[in-house]
């Protein structure tokens, strides 16, 4: 099989590799698309290794295709199956053997080009909006990054659930996008002039901690799950203490079989049936062949993208 496949720090190109064999518990899946992530990104900079288990040079958390083969002991789904998951690595090949229990059918509304952006990002916004800061009805959310794939996934879920959301973007030409979605939308500047927030989804990193504090509700949440623009930030316990904030960090590529399977059958429960009713979309940014995966990844670092960037195979 080929697979994007990394070189060196920042380096990759497009290799052969031995096909994987399913094993127990595993189905062999042909790998149709895999959304491209930030976390891709830190991983060829040598900040984000793959877990154990996963392959460690070739990229990929998300992918959609059909069963090809099913391991011994597999039974949830049969050959010719349309499945997406979450992984921690590999999903950027024509070929991945995944865990049965990590896997999730394909809507029969979305086509299998398409769910190919849906398993990281859906997953991430609704395991830290409702499993980790317990979002409500007729709270006010603030989403950091509102055109990225998680702020795009974390709008809608957030809308749906009665949520009034507000989302920080800078990129002028798509704030009318983002608006389309049911989002307030503000310049990422002076975003602590529109709270107080219940619940912030803090998707930037370290620069805006301060602020968020300040801007936060009593007992208000903070849901950290991106650190693109640092990891380290000075801020004012005394207005932690004082507004009794909760504040969680969320990272899903490092949890157990047992973790990523139960978020999965979330997804399953609450998401999945948003959207054969229509009521979830996923916006494409660029979708490229993997031929062409350095163009891939370089719309992938360009500001001012709208959605998903999504590799085919």
């Amino acid at each position: 099989m080929r697979a994007v496949t990394i070189t060196g720090e920042n380096q990759f190109e497009l290799r052969e590799h031995p096909d994987p064999v399913p094993g127990a518990g595993e189905v062999l899946v042909q790998v149709r698309a895999a959304g491209l992530n930030a976390a891709d990104l830190h991983q060829l900079a040598g900040r984000y290794p793959a877990p154990p288990g996963s392959p460690p040079d070739i990229p990929g958390l998300e992918l959609a295709g059909e069963v090809l083969v099913c391991g011994s002991g597999s039974r949830r789904f049969a050959p010719g199956d349309r499945v997406m998951g979450l992984v921690g690595g590999g999903g950027q090949a024509e070929l991945a053997a995944v865990h049965e229990r990590i896997l999730m059918p394909i809507p029969e509304s979305l086509e299998t080009l398409t769910a190919g952006g849906v398993p990281e990002v859906f997953t991430t916004a609704h395991d830290a909006l409702f499993t980790q800061a317990g979002l409500k009805t007729g709270e006010r959310l603030l989403v950091h990054g509102g055109a990225g794939g998680v702020g795009v996934a974390a709008i809608q879920l957030a809308r749906l659930a009665g949520a009034r959301v507000i989302a920080t973007v800078r990129s002028p030409g798509c704030r009318a996008q983002v608006e389309g979605l049911g989002a307030e939308v503000i310049a990422p500047d002076a975003f602590g002039e529109h709270g107080p927030f219940d619940v912030i989804l803090e998707l930037v990193g370290a620069p805006n901690l301060p602020e968020d504090l300040l801007a936060l509700a009593m007992g208000g949440r903070i849901a950290v799950i991106g650190i693109g623009a640092g990891a380290k930030a000075e801020i004012n316990l005394g207005l932690l203490l004082a507004k009794r904030v909760q504040m969680f960090g969320s990272m899903l590529r490092a949890r157990s079989l047992e973790e990523k399977a139960l978020t999965a059958r979330a997804m399953e429960r609450q998401v999945l049936p948003l959207f054969d009713s229509g009521s979830l979309t996923v916006p494409i940014a660029a979708e490229l062949p993997l031929e062409r995966a350095e163009a891939a990844y370089a719309r992938l670092r360009e500001s001012g993208k709208f959605g998903k960037v999504i590799l085919t195979m």
